[in-house]
């Protein structure tokens, strides 16, 4: 069995900065593998106009605050930037924190905030999954240090070349979904990580044999990836209600109501042994890097008690 990482994912929405500092070294400090901010110019839980903050300031701020965990985005929308220049910012973020730094991205999702900032949307999300695949081969080879003339159909490059390159020897590119036909394609071209939500094991165990499959096709060894998972709304009590009762008051926090959620996803609540029992399966299925996805207020239990209880079950 490989060996087990653990994340932790914050949204910047609704938390002063003091706060979210002192969570970033709080994760640090409990021995977490893994911090990942989120990639939203708009609150993406509740109304849209709370407080934000911008995903490459606000991680490049925690490098030099953190010691051990790698760093990243959960994940980066490939619609705000140009791949050159996320790869330049992805460098100089290796460099701040001495070889530390993931590339995580995704397709972009959220219309409104597209629309607020006038960036283009695309005109469906297959559209912006193809956009998504080129940046990626962008991504890829500008990291890996070749001088790069590209002609679209998207992006455009001519003689590019990265300067200095990466501390890491290969900085790791992470693709976060789960799409059957384009997104596990662009996993098994291009990807390090693949990161997705938990489905239910059917459906995942359908997406590993794809990713499989695609990485045949391209002659990649599918063990070159490592499969990262998010259990939806995880919240570990002892009593699932009171997990249930911490995710309402989150939810409120963020003025969200809960209920759309709860009916559509079975959420993690519970003590460490179910949420152990849950996650088990995925395991099977090669899912090596557990990654607890979090809104403010910041559940400071469930950081503790997901490394330092679920992790020794597991292991």
């Amino acid at each position: 069995m490989p060996e087990m990482r653990y994340g932790i994912a914050l949204s910047t929405q609704q938390s002063t900065w003091a706060t979210f500092e002192a969570t970033a070294r709080f994760v640090d400090q409990l021995g977490y593998d893994t911090l990942l901010a989120d990639d939203h110019l708009y609150a993406d839980m509740g109304a849209i106009d709370q407080p934000k903050h911008e995903a490459w300031t606000a991680v490049a701020a925690l490098a030099p605050i953190t010691g051990r965990v790698r760093l990243g985005h959960y994940v980066l929308a490939n619609t705000f930037r140009n791949p050159g220049l996320v790869v330049k910012s992805a460098v100089t973020l290796d460099h701040i924190s001495n070889g530390r730094a993931i590339l995580g991205i995704g397709a972009g999702w959220f219309e409104a905030e597209h629309r607020a900032f006038g960036l283009d949307f695309g005109s469906g999300f297959g559209e912006r999954l193809d956009w998504l695949d080129e940046a990626a081969g962008i991504m890829r080879a500008l990291l890996d240090g070749e001088t790069l003339t590209h002609a679209g159909p998207r992006y455009r490059t001519h003689e590019l070349k990265i300067n200095p390159l990466p501390v890491q020897k290969r900085l790791p590119i992470l693709i976060g979904g789960a799409g059957e036909k384009k997104t596990l394609r662009s996993v098994a071209r291009y990807a390090d990580i693949w990161h997705t939500f938990t489905h239910p094991l059917e459906d995942m165990r359908r997406k590993v044999d794809l990713l499989e499959q695609y990485c045949a096709e391209v002659g990649r060894n599918p063990a070159e990836i490592e499969r990262s998972l998010s259990p939806v709304m995880l919240i570990i009590r002892d009593d699932p209600a009171e997990a249930r009762k911490a995710y309402e008051a989150i939810a409120a926090y963020n003025h969200a109501d809960p209920a759309p959620a709860l009916a559509r996803r079975e959420p993690f609540f519970g003590p460490p042994e179910s949420i152990a029992e849950r996650l088990r399966p995925y395991l099977d299925l090669g899912f090596t890097h557990i990654i607890g996805d979090f809104y403010p207020p910041f559940d400071h239990e469930t950081f503790e008690r997901l490394i330092g209880e679920v992790g020794p079950l597991l292991e």
